[in-house]
């Protein structure tokens, strides 16, 4: 009957109109693989992961069979079975939906999103995230819930791995790229997924960097700030919207009409699917904006979510609120509808088994071009921080000691990293002997391990350390210590590997820093005494060959911080884009007492946004604006010229800031509006040009609106958002 050539509409209402009560809101629950092999006595056994705290529910074997969507099955076997026993159970053959977190790749891991947004090539992430795709897909999975376009600027947020960092303009981008990555041109292809953007909305603010943590904005902040990145991922087409686990305005978002109904359907008139985070509407009963479960499930329905993930407040409340008048079944018509169209959309109706190939899934992982794909990424994700010219290495070093917790550890993928394998990543021991042969003398030595006081290990690391011409000191964080409630008070190395690194040092050898982890770390220590110091992040499964190839030169690195480093976490928050303050310090070194400052650190943060060196050097200068003022409908043209003044090719990140210099509500010091990645031979000189438009810089105003204000206007250009210099100041005529 769904076969037919009428509009996915027609066919919705269609099949809404034979529904049951019970059958639609079925389809309003998300549940784990096992729950459902269970109820129909499968011998199947699979395993889910857990992140929540949810207690056992007994649901019947009827609920069961009319449930809408399974999170976290992750193959091609397990959907079938799923898949199959489910339709021999449900009356309307409605088939089920396969969610699953593909973040940073499926079983070919790329860098974390943080990391790969560093790269500042949205082509790049939409590459990656097409492999992902593919991948995912061929293990029967429909939806995976990316991208994670929240704002980050607390690192000790375990979760900004997931994001692409600290401003709305960039983060915008790369959440559109990974939509479009993950969706492609025709969401029926095989090799495509539909995309979830997460967490809606403002979870990256949560309070003390504490994941699941309050959140408390001005709605300036979340609409100038929070808002633009998850705006750019529904206007590139995603299919799905998951709420966060936090409160905002002091209402829980997975129940906030405000933010569901006003701003996503409303404003934004988003048709697609909204689902809950993995209990967060059972979660309404702690935050204490829900007297219980059934208040939790009518405050759900009414504020426009969808789908309930894992808790059952939906499954078991929302039928008898129905009957007793509490609850509109319009409402629940118009979720299910929603649900409908999008398996309508995928095909499943047309075959619920469309996407489950076990053949296609054995050729479908790890493709040699996917392992090339990440490695590129890898390498153009990667930040060179410090260079006292140690880098690059020449390739008649015969002798590499490599020391610390990461020397020969495939534990390189990071939180959220699919399926994919430690055992099938390349440690940097591999790396280095894939570069130099087997011929080259490589040695590894952890040391100590991740956290532990343990300096047991010192001596042998020590003595390969002290028989080798350079030393690459692999530390970082334990994968587990970013991620989902991943949260950190401190932003130090954990354990003695300060310690390994202080007494490597005394070595007097050159030696280079290479770290592995999640978020922005203290690096003050290390950076006044290691000569150089390459932030790898958790780069995935070709992570050990893309430190060797820019340790080496074979890459040149042209990676830059989306997320700035601290000198210390006192400073934290710390971030470009900030708001100025009636007794700015103004420069560094005043040293006046009565301003906004810190009296043992300097305000500005140790790396700022932006920030990344290359092998080469590159010199700005004339930089102008073509044209004083910008009329409606026009634009004004900055120009700069940018030389290799070095010995390398390479590629620099232009960027452009524009500082709004007065309005009706106070305006950010900086704000990225454009940037361009230029590719020059040594002695090379490119003329770069950015445009810009009155629509860059509309911002949500004292009058309550998006609007571009008459007003003055300066530009910049750089290296990064500490680096500029003054390309002129304009009027816009509004």
């Amino acid at each position: 009957m769904y076969r037919t050539e009428s509009s996915i509409p027609t066919k919705v209402n269609e099949l809404l109109s034979r529904m049951t009560l019970s059958e639609k809101i079925g389809q309003m629950f998300q549940t784990d693989p096992g729950t459902v092999l269970r109820s129909f006595n499968s011998k199947l056994e699979v395993s889910t992961p857990v992140t929540g705290p949810v207690s056992e529910r007994t649901l019947s074997k009827e609920l069961i069979a009319n449930v809408g969507s399974i999170l976290s099955s992750t193959d091609a076997e397990t959907a079938y079975q799923l898949q199959k026993q489910f339709l021999e159970h449900n009356r309307l053959q409605i088939p089920l939906l396969f969610m699953f977190d593909i973040i940073h790749g499926f079983r070919t891991v790329f860098p974390m999103p943080l990391g790969l947004a560093s790269s500042w090539e949205p082509e790049l992430v939409e590459a990656a995230s097409r492999v992902a795709a593919a991948e995912g897909a061929a293990s029967g999975i429909n939806v995976t819930f990316a991208p994670m376009a929240d704002l980050v600027r607390d690192p000790r947020w375990g979760r900004v791995m997931e994001s692409p960092g600290e401003d709305p303009y960039l983060n915008g981008l790369m959440a559109a790229a990974t939509v479009r990555g993950f969706q492609g041109d025709d969401l029926r292809a095989l090799d495509t997924v539909a995309a979830c953007v997460k967490h809606f909305a403002a979870y990256g603010a949560a309070e003390g960097g504490r994941d699941y943590n309050t959140v408390d904005l001005s709605e300036a902040a979340l609409r100038n700030y929070h808002l633009p990145a998850y705006k750019a991922a529904i206007d590139a087409g995603a299919e799905m919207v998951m709420t966060s686990f936090n409160v905002y305005d002091g209402i829980p978002a997975t129940t906030n009409p405000f933010l569901l109904r006003k701003v996503l359907r409303e404003e934004w008139e988003f048709e697609g699917v909204v689902i809950s985070d993995y209990t967060s509407l059972w979660e309404t009963i702690f935050h204490m904006s829900a007297k219980d479960g059934e208040d939790a499930a009518r405050q759900g329905v009414e504020a426009g979510l969808d789908i309930e993930m894992i808790s059952t407040e939906y499954m078991s409340h929302l039928e008898r609120l129905v009957e007793q008048g509490a609850v509109d079944e319009a409402l629940i018509d118009e979720a299910v509808s929603r649900i409908l169209t999008l398996k309508f959309k995928l095909g499943l109706f047309d075959d619920p088994f469309r996407y489950i190939n076990i053949e296609r899934e054995k050729q479908a992982h790890l493709k040699p071009e996917y392992r090339r794909l990440a490695r590129e990424a890898a390498q153009k994700s990667m930040v060179l921080l410090k260079n006292d010219g140690v880098l690059p290495l020449k390739k008649s070093v015969r002798s590499i000691a490599v020391v610390g917790p990461f020397a020969d550890n495939g534990r390189i993928l990071g939180a959220w990293s699919g399926l994919g394998r430690p055992e099938e990543a390349v440690t940097v021991k591999q790396g280095l002997l894939n570069k130099l042969g087997k011929e080259a003398d490589v040695k590894a030595a952890a040391g100590c391990d991740y956290s532990s006081e343990d300096v047991s290990g010192f001596a042998a690391a020590l003595e390969a350390a002290a028989s080798a011409e350079v030393v690459i000191l692999a530390l970082g964080e334990e994968d587990h210590m970013s991620g989902e409630a991943g949260s950190r008070a401190y932003l130090n190395l954990p354990g003695v590997q300060q310690k390994l690194a202080e007494e490597v040092l005394k070595l007097g050898k050159p030696t280079v820093l290479v770290l592995f982890n999640g978020r922005p770390l203290e690096l003050k220590w290390y950076n006044e005494r290691v000569p150089a110091i390459l932030e790898a992040w958790f780069p995935g499964t070709e992570g050990g060959n893309a430190v060797a190839d820019l340790l080496f030169g074979d890459a040149n690195p042209s990676a830059k911080l989306t997320m700035s480093f601290p000198y210390t976490v006192g400073q934290v928050p710390v971030y470009y884009n900030c708001l100025n303050t009636g007794r700015p310090k103004g420069q560094e070194d005043n040293d006046f007492r009565f301003l906004s400052k810190y009296l043992d650190v300097p305000n500005a943060p140790f790396y700022p946004f932006g920030y990344g060196l290359s092998y080469t050097e590159f010199a700005y200068s004339d930089a102008g604006l073509a044209g004083d003022t910008l009329a409606p409908g026009g634009s004004v043209k900055a120009t700069v010229a940018v030389s290799n003044t070095g010995g390398y090719s390479g590629e620099e990140i232009v960027q452009m800031y524009v500082r709004d210099l007065w309005g009706s509500a106070s305006r950010p010091l900086l704000e990225l509006k454009g940037f361009k990645k230029i590719r020059l031979a040594p002695g090379e000189t490119a003329s770069v040009e950015f445009e810009i438009k009155p629509e860059m810089l509309a911002y949500f105003t004292a009058n309550k609106r998006y609007e571009a204000e008459p007003g003055d206007f300066k530009v910049f250009v750089g290296k990064n958002a500490r680096d500029l210099i003054e390309c002129g100041v304009f009027a816009y005529s509004g």
